[in-house]
């Protein structure tokens, strides 16, 4: 079984993650993992705090010449700013002499819900874990997965196709024209006209102390028919796809092919018809689906899309009450992006990977990469004679 535990604070000294599950024998690299961290930290928008840290990951186990042993990966990820925290984030000593205690909860934030919960009285308590920060370890993680699927020829891309109220008009591009469009982009965006009016909306937003939202889409290509379940309700592959993107921070709304747009069509225009040819087996003309049907991928695309609300941290703060005095206020500013969309793309793509790697596993699975491409191959096969 595939499964990961990450811990570790936005100012803490380092997030962590214990990854369990992944086959022997997958050749993998720390620059592998770096250079996704990097893609996570770019996109125009972002706030200083990507100007403080330069992502770098560490293997402490698990990997041995370059390739995975088959035991626990365990992954480090240093914290740069921790040196200007070490005292009020240090686990020793009395928490209540720290300084930089918070009482005023931010709007939009986990902090007050997450006091209220583990009846903190210092909001940094809460802030700490439920900062963004946090997807730096799921994108280390996801980096793994999205490794392993490459072996067996899957590619996740995605995409950011709106922000704020500017939209791509036409997300549907062969994969590799899309891969080549976005090769430089500075928003992960395919459509280069609609980027500079995406980043024309960031400037103003800036200027006016506000933040942007957006939605982002993640695809996978050559998914087979068969990942998934329709047999239990914790396995249907969508639920889960749903809820991994669901729990990045921000995320407030998740799509699967039509989405939300089929709501308003006749079934006629909602379900993609079957067709067979002798040299290409079942396929589809359409892919309103998105790729799955009854919680189990059919062998189209996998198209997938979440919508990020605007980053709550505003340099034009908003009204809230102090948990202590309960007097009101205007709530503090900690750094914050103006946009982060592009960094959420990139963290979707990481836990889409991590999902799909995880249904590929419990469908194909083997103790080494050896094992289970023999297995994936043989199902490959089975699938064409059926």
């Amino acid at each position: 079984m595939l499964r990961y535990l990450t811990a570790g604070e936005s100012h803490g000294p380092a997030l962590t993650a214990i990854i369990e599950g992944v086959p022997a024998g997958l050749p993998l690299s720390e620059e592998y993992i770096n250079r996704q961290l990097a893609r996570r930290q770019g996109g125009y928008g972002r706030g200083g705090r990507m100007k403080i840290e330069s992502d770098r990951v560490q293997f402490l186990s698990g990997v041995r010449g370059g390739l995975t042993l088959g035991s626990p990966i365990a992954v480090y990820l240093e914290n740069r700013d921790w040196s200007n925290w070490s005292l009020i984030m240090a686990p020793g000593g009395d928490a209540r002499l720290a300084e930089r205690v918070v009482t005023r909860p931010r709007p939009g934030h986990a902090d007050l819900a997450g006091a209220m919960k583990y009846r903190h009285r210092d909001l940094r308590n809460v802030l700490e874990r439920s900062s963004a920060r946090e997807t730096a370890a799921r994108v280390m993680v996801g980096s793994v997965a999205g490794r392993l699927l490459e072996e067996l020829a899957v590619e996740i891309v995605g995409q950011v196709v709106q922000v704020g109220s500017v939209s791509v008009e036409n997300p549907e591009l062969p994969l590799e024209e899309l891969r080549s469009r976005l090769a430089g982009s500075r928003l992960l965006c395919a459509d280069r006209q609609a980027e500079q009016k995406m980043i024309a909306a960031i400037d103003r937003a800036r200027e006016a102390g506000d933040s942007l939202g957006g939605v982002f889409e993640v695809r996978a290509y050559g998914i087979p028919p068969g990942l998934g379940s329709y047999v239990h309700w914790d396995r249907k592959l969508d639920g889960r796809l749903a809820g991994a993107l669901m729990s990045i921070q921000a995320v407030k709304g998740v799509e699967v092919g039509l989405g939300f747009a089929a709501a308003g069509r006749p079934g006629s225009a909602v379900q993609d018809e079957i067709f067979y040819e002798p040299n290409r087996g079942f396929f589809r003309r359409t892919n309103r689906a998105g790729g799955i049907e009854g919680g189990v991928t059919n062998g189209e695309t996998l198209v997938l899309r979440a919508a990020m609300k605007p980053i709550p941290t505003l340099y034009q703060p908003l009204k809230s009450a102090d948990i202590i005095t309960k007097e009101p206020f205007e709530a503090s500013v900690e750094r914050a992006d103006t946009c982060a969309v592009a960094a959420a793309c990139v963290i979707g793509e990481a836990v889409v990977s991590w999902e799909l790697a995880a249904a590929c596993l419990e469908k194909c699975g083997g103790d080494s990469l050896a094992e289970l491409k023999e297995n994936w191959r043989n199902y490959l096969a089975a699938l064409k004679e059926f």
